[in-house]
C-alpha cells in the first residue's frame, strides 16, 4: 500500500522509478493531500532525471573495441590495429569499459617497459585504444568520457639518423652491381633519387612512371604524392621492365630486400639498428638540405603529414642557426 494511515496523518510510502530507484516518505494531514503528492511524485519521473536511478553500463571494453571494428576500423587499410587492440583488451583483463580509468592503463604501461617493450609501440597501443573512445562518441555510440584523453603519452627522445655519404652511395651501388640484381640495383637507385620507402619501390607498378614523376600510392599515410625523377632513371626503369617478364600485376620489381641487405654488407657500411633500408630514405632527406633544399618542399617529398615530423633533418641545412655564429656575446665583444 503506497498511502496508508499512521498515527500522525497519512504516510506516502513509494518508489516513483519502481525497484532499485529512489525511495520517497512523507506523511501529510489528510488523505486528499496524500494521494495528490504520490500522483505529483510519479509525474517526476518522466519530468526530472534526479528522480530515476540511472542503469548502469555493463557493456565491456571487448564489446567496445568489436563496435569501433565493425563501423570504422573495418575500413582501414591497417588491419594490425584490431589485433593490437584485442592483445591490449585482454592484457588489461577486459574490464567494463566504464570503469577503465588512465591509472589502470598506467599500471599496463608499467609491466610492458618492464618486460621489455619499447616506449615507442606502448605509444602507438594508448593511440590505438584512446582513437577507439573518440572514435565512439563521435558516432555517437559513447556517451561517457574518454578514460585516455588526459594520460600523456611516453616522451621519446630524438633517434640518431644515419644517412649514406658519397663515397658510402658509390660503395653500396658497385656492390649491387657486382651482385648482378637489377632489381635491387634499381630500387635502390629509385628511393635515393625519390625518397621512396623501399616498400613503395619494391611494389612500384609501370603504370605510376608519367609525366616525368614517380606517383605514390597507397603509401603509409594514406595519402598520395607525386616526386620528380632523372628522364635517364625513369627510361633505365621502363627498359627493365620492358625486357623482364613480370606478373600480370605491372609490378616492375621482384622482392630484393636480402640482396639490398648483402651489399650494404659486403660494401662495409655500418648502419643503426632498424635502418636498413630507411637510411635511404634518410640519405635523401638529408642530402637534399646539405645541398640547400627547402624544409617545405622536402615534406612534400617525404608526405609528412606534419612539418614537425620533417625538421629532424633541418639542422643539417647549411644556414642553420648560423646567426649563432656572429650573435652571440663573446663573437660581438671581440669584434666590437
Amino acid at each position: 500500500m503506497t498511502v496508508k494511515k499512521v498515527e500522525s496523518g497519512w504516510l506516502v510510502d513509494i518508489q516513483p522509478g519502481g525497484r532499485g530507484h529512489k525511495r520517497i516518505r512523507k506523511t501529510l494531514t489528510t488523505k486528499a493531500e496524500a494521494l495528490q503528492f504520490e500522483a505529483w511524485a510519479k509525474t517526476q519521473v518522466t519530468q526530472n532525471d534526479g528522480w530515476v536511478k540511472p542503469k548502469k553500463n555493463i557493456t565491456r571494453l571487448s564489446e567496445l573495441i568489436e563496435l569501433w571494428q565493425s563501423h570504422h576500423g573495418i575500413q582501414l587499410r591497417h588491419t594490425r590495429t584490431y589485433g593490437t587492440l584485442l592483445r591490449v583488451c585482454e592484457a588489461l583483463g577486459n574490464p567494463i569499459a566504464e570503469h577503465l580509468k588512465s591509472e589502470h592503463f598506467a599500471a599496463y604501461r608499467s609491466a610492458r617497459l618492464a618486460e621489455g617493450v619499447t616506449a615507442n609501440t606502448i605509444n602507438r597501443e594508448h593511440a590505438y585504444l584512446r582513437a577507439v573512445f573518440n572514435e565512439l562518441i563521435r558516432l555517437g555510440f559513447w556517451s561517457e568520457n574518454n578514460p585516455l584523453a588526459r594520460l600523456r603519452q611516453f616522451k621519446i627522445a630524438e633517434r640518431e639518423l644515419s644517412y649514406l655519404n658519397d663515397d658510402e652511395i658509390r660503395a653500396l651501388l658497385a656492390a649491387l652491381e657486382a651482385r648482378k640484381d637489377r632489381d635491387a640495383l634499381l630500387i635502390t637507385k629509385l628511393c635515393l633519387a625519390s625518397a621512396a620507402r623501399w616498400n613503395e619501390g619494391e611494389s612500384l607498378r609501370i603504370s605510376q612512371l608519367h609525366s616525368g614523376m614517380i606517383h605514390f600510392t597507397q603509401t603509409k599515410t594514406d595519402k598520395n604524392r607525386s616526386v620528380p625523377i632523372d628522364d635517364a632513371l625513369a627510361e633505365e626503369i621502363r627498359e627493365f621492365h620492358s625486357t623482364g617478364s613480370r606478373d600480370a600485376s605491372g609490378r616492375i620489381f621482384k622482392s630484393s630486400v636480402g640482396a639490398f641487405r648483402m651489399a650494404v654488407k659486403e660494401s662495409g657500411i655500418e648502419l643503426l639498428p632498424g635502418q636498413l633500408t630507411h637510411v635511404l630514405r634518410h640519405t635523401f632527406a638529408s642530402h637534399f638540405m646539405m645541398n640547400g633544399g627547402n624544409i617545405l618542399t622536402l615534406q612534400k617529398v617525404l608526405g609528412h603529414s606534419s612539418l614537425q615530423t620533417t625538421m629532424i633533418y633541418a639542422h643539417l641545412s647549411p644556414g642553420h642557426l648560423q646567426e649563432a655564429k656572429m650573435l652571440n656575446p663573446l663573437t660581438r665583444l671581440t669584434v666590437g
